[in-house]
């Protein structure tokens, strides 16, 4: 099945055909869902070759990964937006473009994929706090899109984010609901846009119960299994110790779960723990009853969406860059309960 054909099947001509497959705004939704069933039906796959040469663009979108983070390459949370934005790509024609790049060398790649062509976008990982990516990307006119934000950062750009802020200021007050008064943060890299804003909705929350922060119970650091299992272990060994942990991932809270077993304490009755869920393909929170209360979104869906806005911004780059906040939605588990006795004892 070739254009022509598919378009003598829908009485269409090729031009709409082809624009309707490929998210112009000028197709009606009626249409463009009519001709993507079709395409469906007969077995159609756009040639990509040929698609480049009609249109003029590389019909690629680019991933740029520096060294420095090339765990990002074996972690799910990655694994799981790559295989959402893969969706669109494949709806839409396009192929991805993935770069691995020595540390410092990020705009060289940059610069270099847009005097190339090589892609007609690129999507920005781990954005930190004033990302210096978001205003050379302006500069030199590259699409793209950030899966997150850059506070600090005022240029008008593309971005789906989650509300971190809220999401973590919700499930401190719900762990102080619960009577917990002694809650620990165990966070990932602060200079990252995300964990800077999961910090300030902690802080707001206990501020808002008057309960003191302590410092010794914040931490900051590469979300790992054994960071989780090492600042968990630590704290626990104190006379004073946390009665509730807050974790940024549900990796470092396996950690966390670890260490709570291992100084004989039961989670969820002795301790309680909250982490942040990207709802992971190959590393389920629990079936129907999820393992830990946790603040939960798709890492998946945010993949796909993301990828549909750059494709839209692409197709009209005079369009204003399309913003979208999601929230998190609190589900509760097994690993939440109420502050032990002797917690409020010591108080």
């Amino acid at each position: 099945m070739n254009l022509k054909e598919l378009s003598s099947i829908l009485g269409l001509s090729q031009t709409t055909v082809s624009r309707a497959l490929n998210g112009y705004p000028e197709v009606s939704a009626a249409t463009r869902e009519r001709v993507e069933l079709a395409a469906l039906k007969h077995s159609y796959t756009p040639n990509t070759r040929a698609k480049s040469l009609a249109t003029g663009q590389a019909m690629a979108i680019g991933h740029v990964i520096p060294m420095a983070t090339k765990h990002e390459m074996v972690n799910p949370v990655f694994a799981d937006f790559i295989a959402g934005a893969a969706t669109a790509y494949t709806r839409h024609g396009f192929e991805m473009v993935l770069t691995i790049v020595e540390d410092g060398n990020e705009s060289n790649v940059y610069r270099n994929l847009k005097a190339r062509a090589a892609v007609d976008g690129v999507i920005l990982h781990a954005p930190s706090m004033n990302d210096s990516r978001i205003s050379f990307l302006n500069e030199i006119g590259l699409p793209f899109a950030v899966h997150g934000r850059a506070s600090g950062q005022n240029e008008p750009y593309c971005w789906l984010d989650v509300n971190n802020r809220s999401a973590f200021r919700r499930a401190t007050d719900f762990l102080l609901d619960l009577g917990h008064r002694r809650i620990a943060l165990i966070n990932g890299n602060e200079a990252m846009d995300f964990a800077y804003r999961r910090r300030h909705g902690f802080a707001e929350a206990m501020a808002a119960r008057k309960i003191p922060v302590v410092s010794e119970f914040m931490h900051s650091e590469e979300m790992t299994e054994e960071y989780g299992y090492r600042a968990a272990s630590k704290m626990l060994k104190a006379h004073d110790a946390p009665t509730a942990f807050l974790v940024s991932s549900i990796i470092s809270a396996i950690g966390v779960r670890r260490a709570i077993e291992e100084a004989g304490l039961i989670m969820g009755r002795d301790v309680s723990v909250i982490t942040h869920d990207d709802a992971l393909s190959y590393l389920p929170n629990g079936d129907e009853i999820p393992i830990f209360t946790a603040t939960r979104s798709s890492v998946r869906e945010a993949g796909r969406r993301l990828a549909e806005m750059l494709i839209a911004r692409i197709n009209d780059p005079k369009a204003a860059p399309e913003q979208v906040l999601l929230e998190a939605e609190l589900r509760v588990g097994r690993s939440t309960g109420p502050a032990p006795v002797r917690a409020f004892a010591e108080d």
